[in-house]
């Protein structure tokens, strides 16, 4: 008997770690990498300062982050930019009436 067994995350076994892409991982080492070397360079005495040097690796962790339902908060804000940027009247192609030609 055949029985074959198809796991429900099969996605997640192409991915490094089970949660990111290569690109994730270049994102967040690049907002890393800019906030070490923001530290290295610029002394700071007061908590805006530091958090304003800390801001690259904030943002890039943010968009890294995994999200339900979604890979990482940045694949939700691009989905969410490319509905409110897309058409949003729907023309209706179906295949009853006519094809809503009012003709026939």
């Amino acid at each position: 008997m055949n029985n074959y067994l198809i796991p429900a995350n099969s996605k997640k076994g192409q991915l490094i770690l089970g949660l990111f892409r290569p690109f994730d991982l270049i994102l967040f080492g690049c907002g890393i990498g800019i906030t070490i070397i923001l530290f290295s360079f610029i002394s700071t005495t007061n908590i805006w300062g530091t958090l304003l040097i800390l801001s690259p690796a904030l943002v890039s962790g943010f968009l890294v982050m995994p999200v339900p339902h979604y890979h990482n908060a940045m694949t939700v804000i691009s989905e969410g930019l490319t509905f409110i940027n897309s058409r949003q009247k729907y023309i209706w192609k179906g295949w009853c009436l006519g094809n809503g030609d009012k003709n026939k």
